[in-house]
């Protein structure tokens, strides 16, 4: 049996180890050491499974693989962010963040090699699209960057966000099967609540959430509260417009009762009047919210910019006097290309 006709472990669940060791008349509680040795200590390779013998370790070897994801390229920004390039199994690029402040230690995890909604304003909308990420390469993600934070800053991760290359939930069951494994007691044990998924707005799997009663948190990349702006920088509102929109966010909410963020890029000249701002207050009264403003990170040859202060500060005002919640969201890690946006593996080459 060659390494391509073997089966990565990782995606078995628990009961199917165990079915696999009582067939071959080995004491099931084995797998219960074997999962976690792949889930809560994240090892990559079978030798380092201590506890367990070395006939079984063969065996193990000599019927399944452990996929992994391997550290590309590690850059530090100034600001202490750091970006890492990981190289896939089959060879492919992502990239993943962590971001250090104050009060917490985030990791922006991808889900997706490229993506397919082709954002005007983002880095990573230039590349193709070429495959979903597997739930246990997301995970892989959040170990690699949580021995980051322990390494150079002392600190566990205390949030993630699904922020990075792709679109979560177009990688739906990928996605959620992450989230099980990182907060279940067999995985890393997080809290939903410090976990966050972004969505430009797939309406479809933003009712699934709902049905499938989510714990974590809900952010949508809105951006713009105009169907025609939105159509000519988020192609995906030709089929996902803000009509529909507003009718997945009602369903959610009713649901689940949780409050949604909205995530909104501020662009010179584009979307930072005081009318958007009017705009953007109105459509944020269809269900409890609040909104993370969104400092542009420049990408080249997409011919959009960053709003001026002035600007700025007058449609966050604006939106302050409305009574509503409003966060100014600090670019970090633009000299690195780390930045929201800004992830576009240039080790990879673009069109």
């Amino acid at each position: 049996m060659n390494k391509t006709e073997k089966i990565n472990i990782k995606t078995l669940s628990l009961p199917e180890i165990e079915i696999f060791f009582t067939e071959k008349k080995i004491k099931p509680f084995r797998a219960k050491q074997v999962y976690e040795w792949l889930w809560k200590k994240s090892t990559c390779s079978f030798d380092q499974m201590t506890n367990i013998s070395k006939d079984v370790r063969q065996l193990l070897k000599d019927s399944f693989i452990i996929n992994t994801i391997k550290i590309n390229k590690v850059q530090i920004s100034s600001d202490r962010t750091i970006k890492t390039s990981f190289k896939l199994d089959d060879d492919n690029i992502i990239e993943g963040v962590l971001i250090p402040s104050k009060n917490r230690m985030t990791a922006c995890i991808s889900t997706q090699v490229g993506c397919n909604l082709k954002c005007s304003f983002c880095a990573t909308g230039k590349l193709d699209f070429k495959r979903n990420l597997s739930f246990d390469e997301i995970y892989n993600q959040v170990v690699i960057i949580n021995k980051q934070a322990v390494e150079k800053y002392s600190r566990h991760l205390s949030n993630i966000v699904y922020m990075g290359m792709g679109e979560p939930l177009l990688n739906y069951n990928n996605v959620i099967k992450s989230i099980e494994i990182i907060t279940s007691e067999k995985g890393l044990a997080m809290s939903p609540q410090r976990i966050t998924v972004s969505t430009a707005g797939i309406t479809k799997m933003i009712r699934q959430l709902a049905d499938d009663n989510a714990k974590f948190n809900l952010a949508i990349s809105l951006n713009f509260t105009d169907n025609k702006k939105r159509s000519s920088a988020m192609p995906v509102n030709e089929s996902e417009s803000l009509q529909k929109l507003v009718q997945a966010i009602k369903y959610y909410h009713e649901k689940t009762h949780k409050r949604i963020t909205y995530e909104y890029i501020l662009f010179k000249n584009f979307n930072d009047s005081i009318s958007d701002a009017e705009n953007l207050a109105k459509f944020c009264k269809i269900t409890p919210c609040k909104i993370n403003i969104i400092e542009y990170n420049p990408v080249e040859n997409t011919g959009f910019y960053k709003s001026g202060e002035k600007e700025t500060n007058d449609f966050i005002e604006f939106l302050g006097n409305k009574n509503m919640i409003v966060n100014i969201r600090k670019s970090r890690g633009k000299d690195i290309d780390a930045a929201c946006g800004q992830l576009a593996n240039k080790d990879m080459k673009l069109p």
